[in-house]
């Protein structure tokens, strides 16, 4: 039986610069103070069963939690939400292909897997499947490495799917590389063609349908990209699909290799930019599954904002977005790690918690489990961050969750900015290169102190601004949790 490989087929290199059981130092530095404002609670898990969770649903009742994983079940879970959790697994449903997309909807559950979108419903209410009707299978499955990950609905009740090529680099089977929306009623709808290697798809925190890319070719870095209709992720290998989507219009231009992303979008309109990259290893290795808190403050000073994984390094981060000119862009920030397995998806409970789960099959993760779901509990102090940064006419806006210093935010020499970008390439990742050094003229603090206004010289299109502010302290002299925070600039503000 072949076992599947989770993302990409990587070089030896890599593969043992990230050993399988890493030994858990700290990796920003940060897991003890993050421990202070958000507690790990772990989820105790049956003995005789590999819970390799690869999505959640809360469900209707708000008590329980379904699981699915990537070997093919669907469990229905009391306790889950328990402060001290001791849950009860009940199978639902099984021989499903790797689950990696679930919603309950009108009394049925709503699953993407490898080859299709399932309908899954119980007929005569004792919570286990009898009915499995297939949605949409317009798409091949050809390769192991060809993973499927599908949204909950949206508003219109339309699942979109996100479709990883074959082994990175091919297109082996009909609509691989592509997003597609499947409607109510199982009308398939081709989306954008481009992408490489997705794992997690879901709405932005304005409800517009984002994907989590892995760095690979193509693709310098991870991000977060927009599922824009028409548009082109950027692996041009999924072209051949075309001929089965003639609504899409005619095939984009072909981009060159060992350019920059920012050139190459003006010579090919319907390529769309990276809306968040996340730094090599700095932030992450595999971004997974992600979700937007709304909870209302439940979790913390947050809310509005993506919370999302991170499979080879059991860590979760934000993420923020704006549309600018027309383009989406915007920043993530690091929040919490120490998870013990590969987080592949994420999910807000009705209490405000955040559950994460996932695997370390078939790749190289940092945790020291094979399989895990652990639980983030926010414990109610607050802790001092920068919020959120945003663009403006002249330089960026930094919000902060506490008040902060207004001597020391006020002085331009607080704030350390770099920016830089990567090889739009054919080849596999990208080193970061074209590095810059705008020189901050001014800072403006706020009246309440929460944020402050920084202009900026030579900011540069089309790079990630990589802030760091090791100096800047809370008004109560607090230091930030968390230093560093990286923005992607692909548009200027008009004035």
């Amino acid at each position: 039986m072949i076992i599947s490989t989770l993302f990409h087929v990587c070089t030896s290199l890599i593969l043992t610069c990230l050993p399988q059981q890493d030994p858990l130092g700290e990796y920003w530095g940060t897991g003890e103070e993050e421990s202070k404002y958000y507690k790990l609670v772990d989820i105790p898990l049956p003995e005789e069963l590999a819970i390799e969770a690869g999505s959640f649903e809360v469900m209707p009742d708000q008590k329980r939690l379904a699981v699915a994983t990537r070997r093919g079940d669907i469990f229905l879970v009391n306790g889950m939400f328990d402060e001290h959790p001791q849950p009860e697994f009940k199978p639902f449903a099984s021989g499903l292909d790797e689950v990696f997309g679930m919603a309950y909807r009108n009394g049925s559950f709503l699953v993407t897997q490898q080859t299709e979108v399932t309908r899954i419903t119980d007929i005569d209410g004792d919570d286990r499947a009898d009915r499995f009707e297939t949605l949409s299978d317009a798409w091949g499955f050809r390769h192991y490495h060809e993973f499927s990950f599908g949204s909950k609905p949206d508003d219109e009740g339309n699942i979109w799917v996100a479709l990883c090529l074959s082994e990175s680099y091919h297109s082996k089977a009909p609509f691989r590389g592509w997003c597609l929306k499947i409607t109510p009623d199982g009308k398939t709808i081709p989306v954008c063609s481009g992408i490489r290697s997705p794992c997690g798809i879901g709405p932005n925190e304005h409800g517009v349908m984002f994907y989590a890319e892995s760095q690979g070719p193509w693709n310098g870095s991870c991000s977060l990209k927009v599922l824009q209709p028409g548009g082109f992720m950027g692996h041009p290998i999924s072209f051949k699909s075309y001929e089965l989507a003639p609504e899409m219009g005619p095939v984009p231009v072909e981009p060159h290799s060992n350019s920059r992303l920012e050139i190459e979008r003006k010579r090919v309109k319907e390529l769309v930019p990276y809306a968040v990259v996340f730094p090599y290893i700095r932030m992450g290795r595999s971004i997974s599954g992600f979700m937007v808190d709304r909870t209302g403050g439940k979790f913390g000073p947050f809310e509005n904002q993506i919370f999302i994984g991170d499979f080879s390094l059991g860590v979760i981060m934000r993420a923020t977005t704006e549309m600018v000119n027309g383009v989406w862009q915007g920043a993530c920030y690091p929040f919490r790690e120490g998870f013990d397995t590969g987080l592949l998806a994420v999910q807000f409970t009705p209490n405000g918690s955040l559950i994460a789960g996932g695997t370390n099959r078939g790749w190289p993760v940092r945790g020291p489990k094979a399989y895990a779901i652990q639980r983030l509990d926010w414990t109610g102090v607050v802790p001092f961050e920068i919020r959120e940064i945003n663009v403006s006419p002249d330089g960026f806006r930094l919000s902060f969750t506490k008040p902060i210093n207004p001597g020391l935010a006020s002085n331009p020499g607080t704030y350390q900015l770099k920016t830089f970008t990567h090889i739009y390439q054919q080849g596999y990742g990208s080193p970061e290169v074209d590095q810059t050094t705008p020189t901050i003229t001014k800072a403006t603090v706020s009246k309440d102190g929460l944020s402050v206004e920084l202009e900026v010289a030579n900011r540069v299109q089309g790079h990630v601004h990589d802030f760091y502010l090791p100096g800047l302290r809370s008004k109560d002299d607090e230091q930030l949790v968390h230093s560093s925070a990286y923005y992607t600039l692909n548009e200027i503000p008009k004035q």
